[in-house]
């Protein structure tokens, strides 16, 4: 039999000081994921936000130019965007989540509506023409992004 000596001379660490450092490690390990998805998110948003924004400026030079706010189809033209919104690619008008701009709000993703009349009022009606000359008769627009970290929606819209 061996003496309590002998064991204290042993090398090595003990169940419960290994127990205590998987634990440590597995908390650190928690809150960095945490951390870092938390991150992602927000990066995301601001993407989101950035395009809606991008997405509003090449609208309202178009209204500056024409006098109508352009509809979605013709948003998604990429002849239109070409010949009247120069540098905006379809990256801008795609969520990071890979959906494409809809015209329905309430969908995952950017939407876009525009109206013959008023907001909320009219529907605008499908533009008439060719790509790129559509021909729109739209006064009125809203641009929204659902946002992950918010319960809110960014929304951008005409004055």
């Amino acid at each position: 039999m061996r003496s309590w000596k002998s064991y204290k001379e042993q090398k090595g660490f003990t169940i419960v000081e290994l127990l205590i450092v998987i634990v440590v490690i597995g908390i650190l390990a928690t809150l960095v994921i945490v951390t870092f998805s938390g991150i992602q998110q927000r990066a995301r948003d601001t993407q989101r936000q950035t395009d809606i924004n991008a997405v509003q400026g090449h609208v309202e030079a178009y209204y500056a130019s024409t006098g109508a706010y352009p509809t979605l189809a013709m948003i998604l033209d990429s002849g239109f965007r070409a010949k009247y919104m120069k540098g905006l690619g379809t990256d801008a008008l795609t969520d990071p989540g890979g959906t494409l701009m809809a015209g329905t709000l309430g969908t995952n993703g950017y939407q876009y509506e525009a109206w013959s009349d008023s907001i909320g009022g009219t529907t605008c009606p499908a533009a008439t023409g060719s790509s790129p000359d559509f021909v729109s008769v739209c006064v009125a627009y809203r641009l929204t992004a659902d946002l992950e970290d918010s319960t809110t929606n960014y929304v951008k819209q005409s004055n």
